[in-house]
């Protein structure tokens, strides 16, 4: 037997899972073991949910009667700092396995009688709007008890972020949380990555292109959420590469009003066959923006940079064209003149770089903004792999970030340089001066000293100054 067929030990291993009920009991107590064992991982995950700064224990199926029933939460955590306890009853799905709403309300009522703080859910579901559940429970059983729920993704991408770059105090701690990496980046732990566009895509998709779909039509909606959804896989899978928090664009209505953003995205698919989107990034020199094109079956990532406020249209042009080195000849840029209606001139950048003056409409105009653009084409299947949609976004994104994005910075104005003041020639004579010097003076005195003659022989070569 070579060694090549070994399998090397594992703090938690994915060898020996049978079945749906295994997996998610061993998925659950690996992840509140290492909440406990690593300080800095589990507090990251608790205080969003209110927990204090403290010391956290987490136990596995603490029965609990709920009338003639007994109850049994995958999971129960507490954070215990001073007098202050705040605890948390744990529910834990993995692979396709769906929270129920029966069974939340039932935890629910228990965290009430129990005096507990929250719920906390846990399952490959992603809801379309960040701090939105993706089971809906009668609200009046969230009056005494929260609900929050952390999807899979999110849950490997706050890990990735830990260890790989704010760090991990203790080594051993480290080795834990790595490993905790591992499991959950194995296919058999059941903690799946956005799998699927729903069974509504194709159908949504097909209707487009035809230009028979209705706002009415069944599914529209839920394409709708799924692309949010997916922009917010998009973001976790972002963040955990660049090792910062990512987050969809939204404006503070959308945050507020959930069914507002669904209607204005399922009228733009519609209307255009298109959704759109945007996410977030630290120091970026702008939010990107993602768009679909359900009928052309394109992708299409760009970002709006204000153009400098100073120097001709062309010299604003070549500003960005150099910080475009690297990106593909493919990109498109287009030039918003100020005071301008309609869209601005547009070339690829291998065009822009042979000649600036492609973008220039009117060289009287100022050029206010650039929008940069690079398209691909957009997958057809619901799933994951090769053709898929998920896929095409998420290779879409990480080239336009990595070849454009990241390397575009804001216009700043270079700092005002001090003006030299000019002196009074030395051998004016003091009686010939009307006045002392004044910072008006520098410019009118500069341009009325002449310029001293070397063929002179030491003459007298000051003006004279008139009284």
């Amino acid at each position: 037997m070579t060694e090549e067929s070994w399998h090397e030990a594992r703090l938690i291993p994915t060898s020996g899972i049978n079945g749906a009920e295994e997996q998610e009991r061993r998925a659950t107590s690996a992840l509140l073991a290492v909440i406990t064992a690593v300080k800095e991982f589990g507090r990251g995950l608790t205080q969003p949910f209110g927990a204090p700064a403290g010391a956290i224990e987490a136990f596995i199926e603490v029965p609990f009667m709920l009338g003639e029933k007994r109850c049994y939460p995958d999971g129960l955590i507490r954070v215990t700092r001073g007098q202050r306890s705040w605890t948390a009853l744990v529910e834990v799905k993995t692979g396709t396995n769906e929270l129920g709403t029966e069974q939340l309300e039932n935890y629910l009522d228990i965290a009430r009688e129990n005096g507990f703080d929250a719920l906390i859910t846990i399952s490959n579901e992603i809801s379309p709007l960040a701090g939105q559940h993706p089971t809906k429970v009668d609200k009046r059983k969230l009056r005494k008890v929260a609900m929050h729920h952390l999807p899979w993704s999110q849950i490997l991408a706050a890990a990735v972020v830990q260890k790989e770059h704010r760090g991990v105090a203790d080594p051993d701690q480290a080795w834990i949380l790595g490993e905790l990496i591992r499991y959950l980046e194995h296919p058999r732990s059941g903690a799946l990555e956005f799998e699927d566009m729903g069974a509504s895509w194709v159908p949504v998709r097909d209707a487009v292109g035809a230009g028979t779909l209705r706002a009415s039509d069944k599914g529209v909606a839920d394409v709708a959420a799924r692309f949010d959804a997916l922009m917010r896989y998009v973001s976790l899978r972002l963040g955990r590469t660049l090792g910062t928090e990512v987050v969809p664009a939204l404006t503070r209505r959308e945050m507020a009003e959930p069914a507002l953003r669904n209607t204005t995205l399922v009228e733009s698919l519609v209307r255009d066959g298109r959704v759109s989107g945007a996410i977030r990034i630290p120091h970026a020199v702008a939010p990107l923006s993602i768009e679909l094109d359900l009928r052309a079956n394109r992708v299409t990532c760009h970002v709006d940079v204000d153009a400098p406020r100073e120097g001709r249209p062309t010299t604003r042009v070549n500003w960005l064209v150099r910080q475009l080195r690297a990106a593909p000849e493919s990109v498109r840029i287009e030039a918003f003149a100020m005071h301008a209606r309609g869209p601005g001139a547009a070339e690829l950048l291998r065009a822009v770089r042979e000649d600036s003056a492609v973008l220039v409409q009117d060289p009287k105009r100022e050029i206010r903004s650039f929008r940069v653009a690079l398209t691909s084409p957009l997958g057809t299947k619901r799933g994951r792999g090769r053709g898929a949609a998920i896929d095409s976004v998420l290779d879409a994104v990480e080239t336009f970030y990595g070849e454009v994005l990241q390397n575009l910075r804001a216009w700043t104005a270079a700092a005002p340089k001090m003006r030299d003041v000019a002196e009074l020639p030395k051998e004016t004579s003091p009686a010939l001066a009307s006045t002392a010097l004044s910072s008006q003076d520098g410019v009118e005195l500069a341009a009325s000293v002449p310029a001293p003659d070397s063929s002179d022989d030491g003459a007298d070569d000051g003006a004279a100054v008139t009284m």
